[in-house]
Order: C-alpha cells, then sequence, then structure tokens
C-alpha cells in the first residue's frame, strides 16, 4: 500500500468534518483498539496493531509481542533493538496493518467507511508529532494519512463488490 499522494490529501485535508482524537466514539482508529479478529504477521496473532508493529520493529524477538496488551507492546518496543531498515519501512508496515485490521472486521470496517470525508487527525498529548499531531497543532500526521487511505481503498473495493 503506498501512502497518499499530495493531490488525494489535499481533497481530503478541504474536508469540514474533522476528527481529532481517536478515543470515545472514534476508538476503534486508535492503534491500541483490539478488534474482534486478531492482526496476523509473520504467521503469528496479535491483539492490535500496536503489537503487531512494535513486533515488527525486531523480528527476532516477535513471540514476545504475542498476546500482550498494546500498552504492554508499546513498552517492550522501546527496548527492542530496531532491525537495520526500520525507518525505510516503518510506514509500510503500519499501512498494511490497519489496512488488515479494517479489511479482516465488518463492524469497524463500517465504522471507518461511515467517517465518509472526514479528515482523521491523531491528536494526542504524549507528543507524538510522527503518528499524529500534538497540542500544539504540529505534527505529521501519519496514522491518520494511513486511516484516510485505507478509507479511501475499502470504499473502492466495496464499490467494486469486493467486500461487503
Amino acid at each position: 500500500m503506498s501512502v497518499m499522494t499530495k493531490e488525494e490529501f489535499a481533497k481530503v485535508e478541504n474536508t469540514k468534518e474533522l476528527i481529532q482524537k481517536f478515543d470515545g466514539e472514534y476508538d476503534f482508529l486508535s492503534n491500541f483498539y483490539k478488534p474482534k479478529y486478531p492482526i496476523i504477521a509473520s504467521g503469528l496473532s496479535f491483539t492490535s496493531v500496536e503489537a503487531a508493529y512494535q513486533a515488527a520493529k525486531c523480528p527476532e524477538r516477535m513471540q514476545e509481542f504475542v498476546g500482550i496488551e498494546p500498552y504492554e507492546s508499546k513498552k517492550l518496543g522501546r527496548k527492542v533493538k530496531l532491525r537495520p531498515d526500520w525507518d525505510s519501512v516503518k510506514i509500510q508496515i503500519m499501512g498494511d496493518l490497519v489496512f488488515q485490521k479494517f479489511l479482516m472486521n465488518k463492524d469497524i470496517r463500517d465504522k471507518l467507511l461511515a467517517t465518509g470525508d472526514a479528515e482523521l487527525r491523531e491528536g494526542n498529548y504524549w507528543k507524538d508529532d510522527y503518528w499524529g499531531v500534538c497540542d500544539s497543532e504540529k505534527g505529521q500526521n501519519n496514522l491518520g494519512v494511513l486511516l484516510m487511505r485505507v478509507r479511501m481503498l475499502l470504499k473502492d473495493m466495496k464499490e467494486k463488490g469486493q467486500i461487503d
């Protein structure tokens, strides 16, 4: 899956609705959300996108992330030695995991599609300006962009009758 083009992002950026945080009604957008069907990566089953993503940082230690809570996986992920190509593959890995989460779980796929053309912004107070946007309104919002890209792909698949 490729990241959204500037033209695609410009279309989304000009929408009227803005979903600023992935909690409450929109908690299913969070990587910490535990979907009904697990996330599968390298033949292993993970409770959340967060656990699978953290596991992907160090393939030799992936088994340690199986069955643990998202917060535990984030904590453990800070302690592993990153694979040498991590910076060049992390967005692709996150995109693939997020896509799988929504493709395999119709209940939350429908909720994602119901967000329509809203801009999805992973607002946070923990200063993650790479995946989200901090309280200062600064950040790259890579998770939000990936979610909007996944939403576009799923909408297209639904229109073509490839998914319900």
